[in-house]
Parts: C-alpha cells; sequence; structure tokens
C-alpha cells in the first residue's frame, strides 16, 4: 500500500499536540492574516516558528494557508507572511490568490505551492495549468465522484489533496458570495457568516436547504491510495483539539489496518457532526439524504467523559522517529554515543573517561536498557550497537546524560531548516485608470432570445448548449458572439471542450472562462478568452497574470468596490457586472429541483438555475448601476447578466435599467459601494 499522507488542521497550538501524537503526516495552520479562517485562532509570529519546529523535530511537515483573495493595499502585509514562512520554513504555502501566486513563483521560487480548493479547480485541465504554472499539488473541489477523482489524477502529474473528514459547504469553495453579499462578510477572505446553515425552505420537506451533512470518507482512505491521491485532508481549523485527535487517529486507523474501530467512529461521530456523515459526493448519491443540521443532539453528544477519553490518548509525547544508536565504551577514552535518524541528521556526543570495574562490568545489556530509554522524547530505537571493552564502568548517571544530551542535539538538529530564498517584488503600483470612452457594454444570456435592443452591443454571452441554427441565427442578425463556459464543469469536460471544438466550425471563436480549468480549455484549443467573475481578480497583480496569460479583458471581481476597481493596474479592458441577479452559490448539489427557489426565514425567494453540471442560487433582487453612470470613469465595460427572465423582461428591464425607473428596494448596489471583509 502506497503511502497516503494524513493532512490534519490546527488553529492554535492546543491542536497541534493532537494532530502530531495521533499519527498526522502533515499538518496546515493559517498565519494572522491571509488564513480563510479568520475566526480561528491562528499563529503569530512566535507561534508559527514554534510549531513549525515542534512538527519538523517529530517528522511532521507544515503547510501555511495563505489561502484568501486579497486588495492591492493588502500586498506588502500579503508578502510579509511569505517572507517569514519562507525564512521559519513552512514546508508549503496553500494559496488561492493568483496574482499572489505569480509573484511567489517570480520572487520565492523554490517555496513549494499548492493550489487550495477556494481556486475552485475540479478538472484535469484545472489541475494541468496549475501543474505549469509550477504548483506542486492541488486541493481538489469537495464535490468531486471518486470516478471523477480518478480521471483526474490519470491525467495529471500534479499531486492530488482530498477532503476526507468535516464540513461540507452548499457551494463550491471560491464560488460563493452568499455572504459577502448578505453581511459584507466574505468567505473568499476568510470572513463567511455561514448564512448557509439558517434556515432555507425548498417549498417541500427541506427547510435547510442550503446545509449539508459533514462529508466523512475516512472509509475510502486506501480506496483513495489505490487511485494515486497524495493526501487526505481533514477540515476543521476552528474545532477544538479533541476533534482534531480523533479525527486524525480515525484516519490513521483506517489506513493502516483497512478498518475503523466502532469506538473510534462513535466518538468521532459525538466530538462533531450535523445529523451524521455523508460520503454522497464520493459515492456520486447526491440528494436529500446529503443534507443535515447541528441537533441538540450533536451538540450534546460530545460529553466530557468522551471529551476526556480522547485527550487522555494523546496527553503524553509518543514515539514517531525511529533512530539509530551506537556506543563506545573503551580503556583511556571518552565514552561517546552516536545517534542517527533516517533523514540524516546524526549526532555524536561524548562523556566521561571509564575506569576499571572493581565488582560488576558494564554489559552490553545493561548499556543498551539505558540508552534506549526515550520515553518522554519523539524517538524510538531502531537498531542498537556497543562496542565496549572488558572489565571497565562508569556511572549509570553518565549513560543517563549521555543520552539525553544526544537527543536534545538531536531534536535541535532536526529543527533546523536552510531558509527558502525569498526576495522583495516590486510590487504593482496602484493608479486610477483612465476613462475610455466610449464605455462598452455586453449581454449575458442564457438562450437564444435576445432582443433587437442588444444590437448595438459590443458581446454577447451565450450558453454552450445551444443549437447551431440559433448560434446561426443570432450571428445572421448581426451579433458578435461569445459562447459561455460553464464555471462547475464536474464529470463533463470532455463533452463541454468537444462541444467548443464544433462551435468554432461555426465560426465562432471566443469564450467566456469564469474558472481556471475553463482558461486552459480555451488556451487548448486557441481560442479567444473573456475572463469572468469566478476567476475572483481582486488586485493589480492578477490582472497582470491574466494579461500574461493572453486574455483579452477581465470582469473584476464582484466583490470589488468602485474605488477598488478604479485604483488597478494593468492594461487590458476591466468590466464589471452593472446589471442582473448576482449568482451567490454554484452548487453541485441542486437545493430545489421541484420549484427553482429557496426561501428564507423572513419570505424572500432566491431563484435557482442550472447551467453546466451544477446550479447557480441567485440573488432576490438585482445589482442596478444605471444612475452611477459617471462613477463608472474606470470601467471599460459592463455586463448586463440575464438569468431567469424571459425575452419581454428582458426588453422591459433593459428599459427601465437605461431610465433608471426601478422601484426602490427591488434593486441593489451590489458590493460596489459597501465592499466586504
Amino acid at each position: 500500500m502506497d503511502k497516503l499522507e494524513i493532512l490534519a488542521p490546527a488553529g492554535s497550538m492546543e491542536s497541534i499536540y493532537p494532530a502530531v501524537r495521533m499519527g498526522a503526516n502533515a499538518v496546515y495552520i493559517g498565519a494572522w492574516k491571509m488564513s480563510a479562517r479568520s475566526s480561528a485562532q491562528n499563529f503569530d509570529r512566535e507561534q508559527l516558528k514554534t510549531a513549525v519546529e515542534y512538527c519538523h523535530a517529530r517528522g511532521v511537515k507544515v503547510y501555511l494557508a495563505c489561502n484568501t483573495l486579497v486588495h492591492d493595499d493588502e500586498l506588502p502585509t500579503a508578502w510579509e507572511i511569505i517572507k517569514y514562512a519562507c525564512e521559519v520554513p513552512v514546508d508549503a504555502l496553500i494559496m488561492q490568490d493568483i496574482g499572489l501566486i505569480s509573484l511567489v513563483r517570480k520572487y520565492a521560487p523554490d517555496m513549494r505551492i499548492h493550489g487550495s480548493t477556494q481556486m475552485s479547480v475540479h478538472t484535469a485541465m484545472g489541475v494541468q495549468y496549475l501543474e505549469k504554472m509550477g504548483l506542486k499539488r492541488v486541493v481538489l473541489s469537495r464535490e468531486l465522484s471518486k470516478t471523477e477523482i480518478k480521471e483526474i489524477k490519470d491525467k495529471t502529474n500534479a499531486e492530488l489533496e482530498v477532503f476526507v473528514h468535516g464540513a461540507l459547504c452548499m457551494s463550491v469553495s471560491g464560488q460563493c458570495y452568499f455572504s459577502a453579499m448578505l453581511g459584507s462578510r466574505s468567505g473568499n477572505r476568510g470572513a463567511c457568516a455561514q448564512p448557509c446553515r439558517l434556515p432555507f425552505s425548498d417549498g417541500f420537506q427541506n427547510n435547510y436547504a442550503l446545509s449539508l451533512k459533514d462529508n466523512s470518507i475516512i472509509k475510502h482512505l486506501r480506496e483513495l491510495s489505490e487511485m494515486g491521491v497524495a493526501s487526505a485532508k481533514i477540515e476543521g481549523r476552528m474545532k477544538r483539539p479533541e476533534y482534531v485527535g480523533i479525527a486524525v487517529k480515525a484516519c490513521r486507523e483506517s489506513f493502516d489496518s483497512g478498518t475503523l474501530d466502532s469506538d473510534v467512529y462513535s466518538k468521532l461521530q459525538a466530538v462533531f457532526s450535523r445529523s451524521g456523515f455523508t460520503d454522497g459526493y464520493f459515492t456520486g448519491k447526491l440528494g436529500q439524504d446529503m443534507f443535515g443540521i447541528r441537533s441538540k443532539e450533536n451538540v450534546t453528544s460530545a460529553t466530557e467523559k468522551i471529551l476526556s477519553d480522547i485527550r487522555t490518548m494523546y496527553k503524553d509525547e509518543k514515539p514517531l522517529v525511529p533512530v539509530s544508536m551506537d556506543f563506545s565504551m573503551k580503556d583511556g577514552e571518552n565514552i561517546y554515543l552516536d545517534v542517527r535518524d533516517g533523514d540524516g541528521n546524526e549526532v555524536t556526543v561524548s562523556g566521561v573517561m571509564p575506569e576499571k570495574a572493581f565488582k560488576v562490568a558494564l554489559t552490553e545489556e545493561k548499556c543498551r536498557v539505558n540508552l534506549t530509554k526515550t520515553g518522554g522524547t519523539p524517538f524510538f530505537e531502531n537498531g542498537f550497537h556497543a562496542d565496549i571493552q572488558d572489565g571497565l564502568t562508569v556511572p549509570m548517571s553518565e549513560i543517563n546524560a549521555l543520552r539525553r544530551n544526544a537527543l536534545e542535539q538531536l531534536i535541535e538538529k532536526r529543527t533546523k531548516r536552510e531558509p527558502v530564498k525569498c526576495f522583495e517584488p516590486t510590487f504593482p503600483l496602484t493608479c486610477s485608470r483612465k476613462n475610455k470612452l466610449p464605455r462598452y457594454f455586453r449581454g449575458r444570456f442564457v438562450n437564444s432570445d435576445v432582443p433587437d435592443s442588444f444590437l448595438d452591443s459590443e458581446l454577447i454571452y451565450v450558453p454552450v448548449n445551444l443549437s447551431d441554427d440559433e448560434y446561426n441565427s443570432l450571428m445572421d442578425r448581426g451579433f458578435a458572439l461569445a459562447v459561455e463556459i460553464p464555471r462547475g464543469m464536474f464529470g463533463i469536460e470532455n463533452k463541454i471542450f468537444d462541444r467548443l471544438k464544433h462551435i468554432q466550425t461555426l465560426g465562432i471563436n471566443e469564450v467566456l472562462a469564469s474558472n481556471i480549468g475553463a482558461v486552459e480549455m480555451a488556451k487548448e484549443l486557441d481560442m479567444d478568452i473573456h475572463g469572468g467573475f469566478g476567476l475572483n481578480i481582486t488586485n493589480t497583480a492578477s490582472v497582470e497574470w491574466a494579461e500574461k496569460e493572453g486574455l483579452l479583458d477581465i470582469e473584476v471581481s464582484i466583490e470589488l468596490t468602485l474605488e477598488q476597481i478604479s485604483k488597478l493596474g494593468g492594461k487590458i479592458p476591466l468590466g464589471i457586472v452593472s446589471y442582473g441577479l448576482m449568482p451567490l452559490m454554484l452548487t453541485r448539489n441542486d437545493p430545489a429541483p421541484e420549484t427553482g427557489f429557496i426561501r428564507d426565514r423572513k419570505g424572500i425567494d432566491f431563484p435557482v438555475q442550472t447551467y453546466g453540471a451544477c446550479t447557480e442560487i441567485l440573488n432576490s433582487v438585482p445589482v442596478i448601476l444605471s444612475d452611477r453612470k459617471k462613477e463608472l470613469k474606470s470601467i471599460d465595460f459592463e455586463v448586463y447578466r440575464f438569468s431567469v427572465e424571459n425575452s419581454v423582461e428582458i426588453g422591459e428591464n433593459s428599459a427601465l435599467y437605461a431610465n433608471f425607473s426601478l422601484e426602490k428596494g427591488k434593486f441593489t448596489r451590489g458590493l460596489y459601494y459597501r465592499g466586504v471583509m
């Protein structure tokens, strides 16, 4: 059985100990900034250094989560964290922001980067793209089935990391704007308020239509390893140390023995669950069985006795690192002990000179018993050799001191790593973008019912699944077309690729790409790429990445304010969604297949619409900026995004938009003025 890394979460030093002592091969932690779990305690500089040294001494790797989107004015602070991570050094950075990743690849090229699940990568081409960027590992989206994971692995060389236990967001990670839009707390910046756990009715049996049970595929770890997955990741940096400990133990036991003890599993379920666990995504069994909430019974199941039992499991240091020992005692020479680990570290210490034994000489067996007493340290003896001259002895206190001295020095040596070279970047300067007149507008539609009022538009985005006749009809009417690649391509990547190849034969060579995998697909087909808001472009470094990759233009993140957009650098055109029902979530599990909407506890309806392999949950009211034209002076193009409207409503809303005569309260400004945390 190939080795599968067990990767544990740690929100504080208190969780480092159970993670390591229960058998994790690696831990992931957050720094004082840039962590997608900002509510976790996280680690300051000194704590980060302590955590890395503790873990490295015990053969455990440390990955630092720098997996939030950053704004231009935050780039210097972000770089301070990255520079310190290189000094410590951590074993890898887990990152989301494509611009910041580009800077690390340029200025700290030897630092290992893992693409965060926040990058929404769920296709082979998405992984392939990050491979080309120099990323060593990709944390896949949690919604993938085992068949889809295997297909990705068969087409890529990068290490794959899969979530095996913990909370499931309803939305594809990186594509949730619900918390941001409703309360300015961005999940992409680590401040999610979890509105999905509140009551939302599907109109039938589910009153918590956005709340999923916790994921658990711990029983499938050997299967994951056989598929070529490199790392089994446990979610939970905000959870208590006992949760971390029992989750790691469950993973260790399941992988090492192929079975999971019922007592361990019951403790795992007791310490945290939402109506039990689900493996629905992994097994491909989507539907109502995947939904669940944190009930009173779930909360009270974590009794003090259970928590105490778990704490007992990890209260003491565990022998994790094998060492071999060579001891020498000869007449006229100082005794010495040589200790070696399996990582090339070696320590030799010397002690006193032996004396003639008047009664009992020191034997090899007695020497071995004392020198291999490694309790209270992370070491265990894995090979012992003694060269002892007959008739000699030393006090046992000297033997014990020799052992303690050697093991202390070995711990110190194991904690010392060469820093990763890190150069100081010249940050992209922020600058006001000049008004480019005329400002263009574009329309995004879900079918071919495009009114003539959009003949003046610069470009029309249409679905990938229209018929040839519909495409030809639109072009005959005079529309310039680009095809929208679905943001969710779970299991249908090959189908979309072949479809785009056919569409090219019709004379359409432009696409809207809102996912890294979609960008790679379009590049493979040599198509002209317009970047969508799902790429989460929030800083100048990301704009420059898009420029370098040959994208024609970019819809910036819908979480930026107009002021922040105005200060972005770069040369390619930047646009915004200035009209439409903003997508709040991209989900693989349809929350309302019967009704087409979900209703919150205040009676507000949110439309639900399927495209590609996913469903979009849309805001209840549209964004409107038609009366703020003067404040869009730095915007190169606007996108009018139509979704649930029929052709008549599209025409009416276009006219209303132009004259700004929608009723107050029936629209929103989105985040273009209030921004996000």
